[in-house]
């Protein structure tokens, strides 16, 4: 039976987890508190993929006092020598009396094997305090180890009248500065940005992360390192060159096509993956999130593309996460629809939301759900 102390310490391990959220991937977010008699005396959280991992950094914090101490950890200590050694080691080299789990880690490196090594040293060990809490700063990781395949969240800008551009493809800017900002912090968290050719041509865009936007409401950035995430581009018909601004800011570029392009010129930043057709002829959008999980390392995908690539995916169940912009503007019935989806003829099969977020950024809304 965990305490309100145990709940109030761990609920601060997992306020240190979130401060990684821009800098770990394609590793979790963890936190670590270390507690002696009832003070904190160490604390700490995964910054950088290759870098010490919370545990290390909170038992740096205590020093020797970490003897006898309580570790509140928000995923299971690692057992498995990485790029980093592991911290289940670090607990019992240092002493550690007991260590309170939020969850464990379904990595199969470690899936309880940093549990047993604990225990086998005779550290208390207790699993499960605040876990939802914990699995709900993972959303990307726990998809990627439980599913094998991303976290998607597709992003959508629209107006009043759910239309996302003029009939003759006019949407610039629909939305203000403040909502274009927002989307930054949702391409940091990202490991990649998913779009096809037909969207990056018609505006030339780079679907990038401008960190000086980001930067300018982050306060809690220290010393992680921000990273471009990689950009996935459906580039069937092989329309990207190398003289498009997508491949100017040194991040990688993706191009996904059916059939492997030797000859193809491109530049050192790009790299083809293939990615067989469906029934339809059309891309096989889940063995692609498939490759992505699993040979690429995304844990969360940000999707930014027309309506009829987030119509597939609404209609394919693969979306997870649904975000909204709504600018408030008018567009009238011949402005382009926000998603390409089958006509219903029952509300039942209609895709279920359920609302997760309302609220203003600048002059636009902001509506967030989930799929249910």
């Amino acid at each position: 039976m965990f305490s309100a102390a145990d709940t109030a310490f761990m609920a601060q391990a997992i306020r240190q987890a979130e401060l990684g959220r821009y800098t770990t991937s394609p590793n979790p977010n963890v936190g670590a508190v270390l507690v002696k008699d009832g003070a904190v005396i160490g604390c700490g959280y995964h910054k950088q993929a290759g870098g010490p991992h919370a545990e290390v950094f909170a038992l740096r914090e205590a020093g020797t006092a970490a003897k006898g101490a309580t570790c509140y950890v928000t995923l299971e200590p690692c057992s498995h020598f990485g790029r980093t050694p592991p911290c289940a080691e670090a607990l019992i080299a240092a002493g550690v009396a007991r260590v309170v789990v939020a969850m464990q880690d379904p990595n199969p490196q470690v899936a309880g094997r940093g549990v047993a090594m604990l225990r086998a040293a005779g550290i208390t060990v207790e699993i499960g305090l605040l876990e939802t809490q914990a699995r709900a700063v993972n959303p990307g990781f726990l998809s990627r180890m439980e599913r094998q395949r991303p976290y998607v969240q597709l992003k959508l800008a629209a107006s009043l009248d759910g239309r996302t551009a003029l009939a003759n493809g006019d949407s610039k800017w629909l939305t203000g500065d403040a909502a274009r900002a927002d989307v930054q912090h949702y391409r940091a968290q990202s490991c990649a940005v998913l779009s096809t050719a037909t969207t990056v041509m018609a505006d030339n865009a780079r679907l990038n992360l401008r960190a000086e936007q980001l930067l300018r409401n982050v306060t809690t950035l220290e010393n992680g390192v921000l990273r471009q995430p990689k950009r996935v581009i459906l580039d069937r018909n092989g329309t990207l060159d190398g003289k498009m601004a997508i491949f100017d800011d040194g991040g990688e570029v993706l191009l996904c096509v059916s059939k492997l392009e030797n000859s193809r010129q491109l530049p050192n930043i790009a790299r083809q993956i293939h990615c067989p057709l469906d029934n339809n002829a059309q891309f096989d959008l889940p063995v692609l999130l498939e490759h992505l999980a699993v040979r690429e390392n995304i844990n969360t995908l940000w999707v930014e593309a027309g309506a009829t690539l987030a119509g597939t995916l609404l209609q394919l169940q693969l979306v997870d996460e649904l975000i909204v912009y709504i600018a408030p503007k008018l567009l009238g019935n011949t402005a382009q629809p926000l998603a390409v989806l089958p006509q219903f003829s029952a509300l039942a099969a209609v895709p279920q939301l359920s609302w997760t977020d309302v609220r203003m950024v600048g002059q636009d809304l902001r509506l967030t759900a989930l799929l249910t």
